[in-house]
């Protein structure tokens, strides 16, 4: 599993978490949104909150979203990392959805932390096809993981099990999530991802 370190404030000062909340990327709004890297500083740009109700299927206003920004990890190549938790309030309790998009030096170093993070998962795994992505889904007993290599970016989704809106299945919720991820990272589409990185079915 990834784990989770802090980022720092200032180039030459301690490195603590730092967080969004909707306020604050309400305050954000009213100028220019700027990255430094390849990932998004704002996991709103990412995945909406009213976004990701309206594919669960929840009233409006009942998502609140906590963004997360991690140092960079050199031993695995990882120069970024995000991490979103989205949540439901008001009428909506509970865990909704949690998105880790991280980036890397280069190709190989994202699939080879990709494949060693794929393994580590534990319940019911298969391939996905998402365009020239390589991804794995694994079904666990609470909730559905998706995890999607494409260029020098890997993405994480964990779905909570809940009943979806127009009976769509947890996988179909996840690769929509992922496309629209996938579509405002800069995943290099020129590169796609290096073969020889697909996870061969669970026995």
């Amino acid at each position: 599993m990834l784990v989770l370190a802090a980022c720092g404030a200032e180039k030459n000062g301690p490195k603590v978490p730092t967080f969004a909340d909707q306020a604050a990327a309400a305050a954000a709004a009213a100028g220019p949104a700027k990255d430094e890297g390849a990932v998004p500083d704002d996991c709103s740009r990412l995945i909406g909150t009213g976004d990701l109700g309206a594919l669960l299927g929840l009233p409006l206003d009942s998502v609140a979203l906590r963004t997360t920004q991690h140092v960079e990890a050199p031993s695995v190549g990882r120069t970024e990392r995000v991490a979103c938790d989205y949540t439901g309030q008001g009428s909506v309790k509970g865990r909704l959805l949690q998105l880790d998009v991280s980036a890397y030096v280069d190709a190989d170093a994202a699939a080879a932390h990709w494949r060693v993070n794929s393994e580590a998962e534990d319940g019911d795994r298969i391939e996905v096809s998402i365009g020239s992505a390589s991804a794995v889904l694994v079904h666990r007993r609470s909730d559905s993981v998706l995890r999607v290599v494409h260029g020098t970016h890997n993405l994480a989704f964990v779905l909570p099990n809940r009943k979806l809106p127009g009976e769509r299945t947890a996988e179909e919720v996840l690769v929509d999530l992922a496309l629209r991820v996938l579509a405002v990272v800069d995943t290099g589409a020129s590169t796609p991802a290096p073969s020889g990185t697909a996870l061969p079915d669970a026995p």
